[in-house]
C-alpha cells in the first residue's frame, strides 16, 4: 500500500460525502467508518504536524514513520474493532500572550492519537461544513479571523449607525457538556465506530504534573478533533439560536460573527 495514497483520490471520496450531506440535511449517517481505511491513514498522516510536541509517550512523527505501514494498519484495526485505547494527552500551559501574565492550557495527544483524529476529522467535517452557517469563521477549513473581520466591516458599513458587541466564553473547551454533545451528535451521525472513538477521545484523561486526571466536561484544547467538535456544540447553541430566534425578533439588521481567536491545534 505503500506510496499508494492520493489525495486527489481522497478529496473526491470526501465530495461525496459532503455532496449527500448537502443534499439530505436531516439524514442521519450510521456507516461512516468503512471511509477510513490505510489510504485515507496515510493523508491524514500527511496532514499532521510532524515537528509538534510529543504526547505521553514521548514518540515523536520520526519514530512512527519508521514503521508506517504497520503502524497505520495496526492503528485501523484497532480504530474498526474497538480496541483502540485513547491515551491521555499530555497538559502543557502556554502565555495568553497580548501582555497578559495568564497562561492557556493545552492537551498534547499522542502522534498516534493524532493521526486517527485527523482521519476521523476528515470524514466528520465533511458533513458538518454542509450544515455550519456563513457566520461560523473559527477552525473551519478556507476561513479566517481575517474573512471575518472583513465581514464585519462590511457589514457595518452598510448601517447608519450601531452597536459592536465583543463576547467571549470563558474557558469553553474545558466546559464543554459531554452530554449536550452526544446529543447534537446524534442529531447528524451515529456511526457506532466513529462514536465510540469520539467518546474515548472524551473520557481520555489529561496527564498533568505526574498524575492523569479525569474531567467530566471538557474537549482538550489542543487535541485535532477538538476544534470541530467545538463547532459541532456552538451551532447548536449560539449560531442557529442566534439565526433562528434572535433575528427574527429584531427591527434593523443584525450580524452575528463567530470566530474563536485561540488556536487548538
Amino acid at each position: 500500500m505503500k506510496g499508494t495514497s492520493s489525495p486527489a483520490n481522497i478529496s473526491t471520496r470526501l465530495q461525496r460525502i459532503a455532496k449527500l450531506a448537502k443534499e439530505a440535511p436531516q439524514m442521519v449517517f450510521t456507516t461512516l467508518a468503512h471511509h477510513i481505511d490505510v489510504e485515507l491513514l496515510h493523508e491524514a498522516y500527511r496532514r499532521t504536524r510532524k515537528n509538534a510536541a510529543v504526547g505521553v509517550d514521548g514518540q515523536t512523527a520520526e519514530e512512527y514513520a519508521k514503521n508506517l505501514e504497520e503502524n497505520l494498519q495496526s492503528l485501523l484495526n484497532r480504530f474498526k474493532t474497538g480496541t483502540y485505547k485513547a491515551p491521555p494527552v499530555r497538559r502543557v500551559h502556554i502565555p495568553k500572550g497580548g501582555g497578559s501574565a495568564k497562561t492557556r492550557p493545552i492537551g498534547v495527544p499522542t502522534f498516534e492519537d493524532k493521526v486517527l483524529q485527523r482521519a476521523v476529522t476528515m470524514v466528520l467535517e465533511a458533513v458538518y461544513e454542509q450544515d455550519f452557517l456563513n457566520c461560523s469563521y473559527g477552525f473551519r477549513p478556507g476561513r479566517s479571523a481575517h474573512q471575518a473581520l472583513e465581514v464585519l466591516w462590511q457589514g457595518t458599513k452598510e448601517m447608519y449607525s450601531c452597536w459592536v458587541l465583543e463576547i467571549d466564553i470563558k474557558d469553553f473547551f474545558g466546559t464543554l457538556s459531554f452530554n449536550h454533545l452526544r446529543n447534537f451528535l446524534d442529531q447528524r451521525v451515529r456511526d457506532g465506530v466513529l462514536r465510540r472513538a469520539i467518546d474515548k477521545w472524551l473520557k481520555a484523561g489529561v496527564l498533568e504534573e505526574g498524575e492523569v486526571k479525569y474531567p467530566e466536561t471538557g474537549t482538550p484544547q489542543g487535541g485535532v478533533a477538538s476544534p470541530l467538535l467545538a463547532n459541532i456544540y456552538l451551532h447548536e447553541v449560539m449560531d442557529k439560536w442566534f439565526e433562528t430566534t434572535v433575528k427574527p425578533r429584531l427591527d434593523e439588521p443584525a450580524y452575528m460573527i463567530r470566530y474563536a481567536d485561540d488556536s487548538a491545534t
